[in-house]
């Protein structure tokens, strides 16, 4: 059974900052893009961030500039550095590994709660 195990979610402060870690096989990190998601309270799961294999990083509007997704192909872990947190980045947070039309795997979330 496909793990994507996901890390680091809690709560913060408005203008703080938190990592999100998600770490699976070798097997399914060496050919994934891999991504993040959200979902906010009463809303559809939107897209966050992804880094592919190759080629560069992509992010929704809402996050450019403030998060930062990054691969560590030792540890087979996507990371999501979220900086300058407000109350609307509240959500649950997903991890996603896809490969083409072999894949497409979720982690179980991590709630990131961002207080006022």
């Amino acid at each position: 059974q496909v793990q994507l195990v996901e890390s680091g979610g809690g709560l913060v402060q408005a203008g703080g900052s938190l990592r999100l870690s998600c770490a699976t096989s070798s097997t399914i990190f060496s050919i994934s893009a891999m991504g993040w998601y959200r979902q906010a309270p009463g809303k559809q799961r939107e897209w966050v961030a992804t880094s592919p294999t190759g080629g560069r990083t992509n992010y929704a509007d809402s996050v450019k500039g403030r998060f930062t997704i990054s691969r560590d192909n030792r540890k087979n872990t996507v990371y999501l550095q979220m900086n300058s947190l407000n109350p609307e980045d509240t959500a649950v947070y997903y991890c996603n590994a896809k490969s083409g039309t072999l894949w497409d795997y979720w982690g179980k979330g991590s709630l990131v709660t961002v207080s006022s």
